[in-house]
């Protein structure tokens, strides 16, 4: 195979990330400091929100907010298990158990009409996930979530930029819409920091609350104790984690943000003409997106004919030199969940669907049409070469 392999994503990062961090390796203060301040300054002016916390991943974002709700030991949240491992460990880490609903078949994120059933004396919380960059229905998750008195977390790993029609107006995923909003700063995500996660809130003091965990509790931070003109000794007040981002992260960040508008503007025009050019191949079902939604196009899902061999497609593309993924994972499948019987008591059909039958095909900023191109004719061959073994199976 000659041809250079077309990866399913590929992080834009240049000079000016590499200048920033360099800037902050340089200044001798490299760990959580005013970088991080500004970074969470500008994230929260660009989201709309009062306050951004910053610290290490999503998954840490997502322990800080279930535990500043009081999620705790045998305490019960809704959430799925169609999404990334990290939101049903990140509610197990509190002690409490996640319970899992399915997703709706249009969409691929949680169904509101399955959640009523799920809650129970014991529900403390909902967990939604904006699956791979698509808007979940908020408005309705949030009307069941009120009429039960249930807090409503948003794992928004994959959705910086995305936006959703509230209220007659288009406000970006983060505001928050429910109670807060965690993002990734993973590779894979439009924002990178290497790795790294933001929380976001309305509520003062659930912030002060993650600006005291994700630093071991300690009730003096660094930034003040290095510019006190008096000796300052610091208490651990409580129990807290080690959950910080660093600078140098934070500087990559902060130019990361500001590339943020054209990746949408790009990522969405490539998205546009996927859709164009791969509704013309038979038997691929295409993501959709609501009226009331604008994705950022974190990753383009594609549905496969019924009874194709999710495997042997996806290592026909790789032969040809295009990378792909299988469709989101399911956690209850996975060795931590599958003896916790109480996390499974419903059905998850689609969730099993969109994880055997669908597969994510690349799709990053300085994609070019003729790897794109490349990328839908091996689809489409591969469609060919499926259907025309089908045929001769029924042939025979």
């Amino acid at each position: 195979m000659d041809r250079k392999v077309i990866p399913v994503a590929n992080p834009w990062l240049g000079e000016k990330e590499a200048a920033a961090a360099r800037r902050v390796i340089l200044s001798g203060w490299v760990t959580q400091g005013p970088e991080v301040a500004a970074f969470e300054k500008e994230f929260a002016e660009y989201v709309g929100v009062p306050h951004a916390c910053a610290v290490s991943s999503c998954t840490t974002a997502l322990h800080l907010a279930l535990r500043a709700l009081g999620v705790g030991d045998g305490d019960e949240v809704i959430t799925v298990s169609n999404s990334f491992i990290a939101t049903a460990n990140a509610v197990c880490y509190t002690g409490a158990l996640p319970v899992f609903v399915d997703v709706d078949p249009c969409y691929h994120n949680i169904d509101p009409e399955k959640i009523e059933q799920a809650i129970t004396s014991l529900t403390r919380a909902i967990l939604c996930v904006h699956q791979v960059g698509m808007p979940c229905d908020v408005k309705s998750i949030l009307e069941i979530a009120r009429k039960h008195g249930l807090p409503l977390v948003e794992d928004a790993a994959c959705a910086m930029g995305s936006e959703i029609l509230w209220n007659g107006r288009w406000e970006r995923i983060g505001k928050p819409h429910g109670d807060i909003a965690c993002f990734s700063f993973h590779p894979r995500k439009l924002v990178t920091t290497g790795d790294g996660g933001m929380l976001t809130t309305a509520n003062a003091d659930w912030d002060r609350k993650f600006r005291l965990w994700r630093q071991h509790s300690m009730n003096v931070s660094d930034a003040a104790r290095h510019n006190a003109q008096q000796v300052v000794f610091e208490e651990y007040v409580e129990l807290g984690y080690n959950y910080r981002l660093t600078d140098i992260q934070a500087a990559v960040g902060r130019e990361q943000l500001k590339r943020l508008p054209a990746m949408l503007e790009r990522r969405r025009m490539l998205a546009t003409r996927y859709d164009k050019l791969l509704s013309e191949i038979p038997g691929i079902g295409l993501p959709k997106q609501p009226c009331w939604a604008h994705s950022n196009w974190q990753s383009y899902c594609v549905r496969l004919p019924e009874r194709c061999d999710q495997r042997r497609f996806m290592q026909k593309l790789l032969d040809e030199g295009i990378s792909t993924r299988r469709g989101v994972m399911c956690a209850h499948r996975e060795a931590p969940y599958a003896d916790m019987s109480q996390c499974v008591r419903f059905p998850l059909t689609e969730s099993e669907i969109v994880q055997d039958r669908t597969i994510v095909l690349p799709l990053y900023h300085q994609m070019t049409e003729a790897e794109q191109d490349r990328v839908i004719a091996a689809v489409a061959n591969a469609c060919t070469l499926f259907f025309a073994s089908a045929r001769s199976q029924q042939l025979v």
